[in-house]
């Protein structure tokens, strides 16, 4: 019993709440000046202004005029960008992926499309911050577990409640693919027609309840008027509903080809939208996904190959290959719950595309407005308009850079807290070891 006690007690030392206070909405304008703006829509704006007040950017010009009431910024020599967005991940629904009481991602049951992720969300996860330190403003956070577990949301990095933090939901309803392989090995634990059987139960699961969807929504449009009848409101069917329409779409969990092929092929019988979610594979079915206009999240570029007999710049490679086909897609980092620490990386991911080929400024769309018009966002955010949330970071060079430092935050228009537990240990020894005499003074 003391044992058990005494791992609660430091697991609650983790999971403490982070000591960052979010800002309140902007009051005064925000003129930055002189500085590089990545517009990411219209290319890179040298020696440029750009104002924005209440949340909103309202000029990017050369030489604004500043007035008694604005906080002026001087940028030169600095980068601007729009917030970078992680298309995936379990941010905000995990601190720790091994101790249960931090995770909060994984419902009981196969089937629960009902659950929203948004509700769910911790905004004062100790990871929030760590990962805006690193200018990703924005995440898709999504519930894991079973064939259809659930709807992502996106959550702005900043917010005192899970209803501040959230921007949009539901950004999709997530599937699960079923795994297509078929283990051959005379050693496996199910036989060769047991792992074909288990197939044809899994897509037959999800296409009755496709068919229980159509079916519940044309019952309940011809029932009579409220209050005249007792009939009991299924809150999984209902959450389907725009999914089946066509009017928001899955995302679908696919990695390998025979997973990707059968998506897409279900996607046109059931006259759904999908985005493949994954894509490990997706650029040897390039030719179907352009064809079919089906984006990709591509889920992690700093991973191993699927295969042992692939190059191994194989998944470093694979945006280029998408962007010369002509495939729509976002870069992400991994969904898995044991990554959520990670989602920091997201501009190294794309800085390894662009040492394999994806040209520099595809590789910062790709975690902007790619993402953004994926996650159906981009007339708020991903890009430098005039218009756009005034979602943006000041870093003192190019992001794709791993020794580039991101210096000033901003949320919809809001100085954001830049401190995070990283920093503070850093300092923390920092002082230490200058106490000690370990680091003399300069």
């Amino acid at each position: 019993m003391r044992t058990i006690l005494s791992f609660l007690f430091i697991a609650l030392q983790f999971i403490s709440a982070s000591d960052q206070i979010p800002a309140a909405a902007q009051v005064k304008p925000v003129l930055i000046q002189n500085g590089t703006l990545h517009t990411v829509s219209q290319g890179v704006l040298e020696q440029y202004d750009i104002l924005f007040e209440n949340g909103l950017i309202t000029q990017i010009e050369q030489s604004i005029a500043s007035t008694a009431d604005m906080n002026l910024i001087e940028a030169s020599g600095k980068h601007i960008y729009p917030g970078l967005i992680a298309g995936i991940s379990t941010l905000g629904l995990v601190e720790i992926s091994g101790v249960s009481m931090t995770k909060d991602y994984d419902e009981v049951g196969e089937m629960t499309p009902e659950v929203r992720a948004n509700v769910s969300y911790n905004p004062d996860s100790e990871l929030i911050p760590v990962a805006r330190s690193n200018g990703v403003l924005f995440v898709n956070s999504m519930p894991t577990g079973g064939r259809i577990p659930g709807q992502s949301s996106l959550m702005k990095m900043d917010g005192w409640t899970w209803e501040d933090a959230t921007m949009n939901h539901p950004t999709a309803m997530h599937i699960n693919w079923p795994d297509m392989n078929i283990n051959t090995n005379p050693n496996s634990k199910k036989t060769i027609e047991k792992q074909e059987e288990n197939r044809r139960d899994a897509l037959k699961e999800l296409n009755d309840m496709m068919d229980r969807v159509r079916h519940y929504k044309k019952m309940m449009d011809n029932l009579p008027k409220e209050g005249t009848h007792n009939m009991a409101h299924d809150l999984g069917l209902e959450a389907m509903i725009p999914y089946v329409n066509g009017a928001k779409p899955f995302f679908v969990h696919a990695f390998e080809v025979r997973q990707i092929e059968a998506a897409v092929e279900w996607s046109k019988s059931q006259e759904v939208k999908i985005v493949i979610l994954g894509g490990w594979d997706a650029g040897r079915v390039t030719d179907l996904l352009k064809e079919n206009q089906i984006p990709v999240i591509l889920r992690e570029v700093l991973r191993l190959p699927m295969r042992r007999n692939s190059d191994y710049s194989e998944t470093y490679e694979l945006p280029h290959i998408l962007h010369q086909a002509g495939v729509s897609f976002c870069i992400s980092t991994s969904g898995s719950a044991f990554q959520s620490a990670h989602v920091r990386d997201l501009p190294n991911h794309a800085a390894m595309a662009a040492a394999f080929g994806l040209p520099r400024d595809e590789a910062i769309r790709s975690i902007t407005l790619s993402a953004a018009e994926i996650l159906g966002v981009d007339d708020r955010i991903g890009s430098l308009d005039v218009g756009k949330d005034a979602s943006l970071f000041i870093a003192n060079g190019d992001i794709l850079e791993i020794t580039t430092q991101v210096e000033q935050v901003f949320i919809n228009g809001t100085t954001t807290d830049m401190n995070d537990k990283q920093k503070t240990l850093y300092h923390k020894y920092q002082e230490k070891y200058r106490q000690l005499g370990i680091i003399r003074e300069k």
